[in-house]
């Protein structure tokens, strides 16, 4: 991979990173509660799902949910639910206010929520089905080129996902009052569930 075709690609995962989704939902609704910290626990959930969706375009298995209704339509009704499913909890969260000693979720338990948010998200996979191959050079060993698009997709998200999260837990040392806390459970909570309606309806891309 050329310098040229790198930038390029760095490019695309900013553009790809930036755009809001269920990762930005998640972290920014970790780190409004739980600071930026347990935050990025969850975020390299998220970075660990990316890898394994990266490995399965890499073995040629993205192809199967890029042509099988049936396989596309079974990750994405299962990712559509685990985000309702989450809008729910987060809607009928209690209202604790943000001085208050909120315990900590377990770190366990924030990892395994960002790998489950981006893990049941087909659409993503297809997405990085379609990009990652057009920057890789089949002359050229591919198992260098797929670590430097891993490290790029990965060191991006990071880095935004951060500053969602960031911003959302400098937000939240403004919301005291309990009507402000129930509104924006109630904010994030529509949120999480208009990202599983638009899972549940979508198709796969052409």
């Amino acid at each position: 991979m050329t310098l040229t075709v790198w930038f390029g690609f760095l490019l695309a995962a900013i553009v790809i990173a930036v755009t809001p989704g269920p990762g930005a939902v998640i972290s920014m609704t970790t780190g409004l509660r739980h600071g930026y910290w347990t935050a990025l626990v969850t975020i390299l959930g998220l970075q660990v799902a990316l890898l394994i969706q990266l490995l399965i375009v890499a073995l040629g298995l993205g192809a199967l949910l890029a042509t099988s209704e049936v396989a596309f339509s079974a990750i994405k009704f299962l990712g559509a639910g685990y985000l309702i499913w989450l809008g729910i909890q987060k809607w009928r969260s209690p209202v604790v206010p943000l001085d208050a000693d909120v315990p900590a979720i377990p770190r366990k338990g924030a990892f395994l929520q960002g790998i489950l948010v981006n893990l049941t998200n087909p659409k993503a996979m297809i997405f990085i089905g379609a990009l990652v191959p057009q920057f890789v050079d089949p002359a050229q060993p591919q198992a260098a080129q797929y670590l430097v698009i891993a490290a790029t997709l990965c060191l991006t998200d990071v880095l935004v996902m951060s500053g969602y999260a960031v911003a959302a837990s400098r937000l939240g040392r403004w919301l005291h009052d309990p009507r402000s806390i129930r509104a924006q459970n109630r904010f994030f909570g529509g949120l999480f569930v208009s990202a599983g309606a638009l899972l549940a309806i979508s198709s796969r891309p052409s």
